[in-house]
C-alpha cells in the first residue's frame, strides 16, 4: 500500500472526518473507494455510466406503442 499526500480545505477535512465516522470507515478508505470508482468509470465505455446501469432493463416489459404515443403527445 502506498501513501498519498493531498492538500484539502480544512472545512472539507472536518466534514469528511465526521461523515467517515458516521459511516464507520476511515477517510483513507473513503478516498480509496472514490478513486477506485472514478478509475473504474473512466475505464468503461462513456455511455455505460452508473446511472445508465441502474436503470438498464427497467422497461423490458413496457409497451413500446404506448411509449411512442406518450412521446408523441409530450413533444408535439
Amino acid at each position: 500500500m502506498s501513501k498519498l499526500t493531498l492538500s484539502v480545505d480544512d472545512q472539507v477535512i472536518t466534514s469528511a472526518k465526521r461523515y467517515a465516522k458516521r459511516q464507520g470507515i476511515s477517510v483513507s478508505q473513503m478516498v480509496e473507494s472514490y478513486l477506485a470508482a472514478v478509475a473504474n468509470v473512466a475505464s468503461q465505455d462513456r455511455r455505460d455510466t452508473p446511472v445508465l446501469r441502474s436503470v438498464r432493463g427497467s422497461l423490458k416489459k413496457a409497451d413500446q406503442q404506448e411509449y411512442r404515443k406518450h412521446l408523441a403527445l409530450k413533444y408535439r
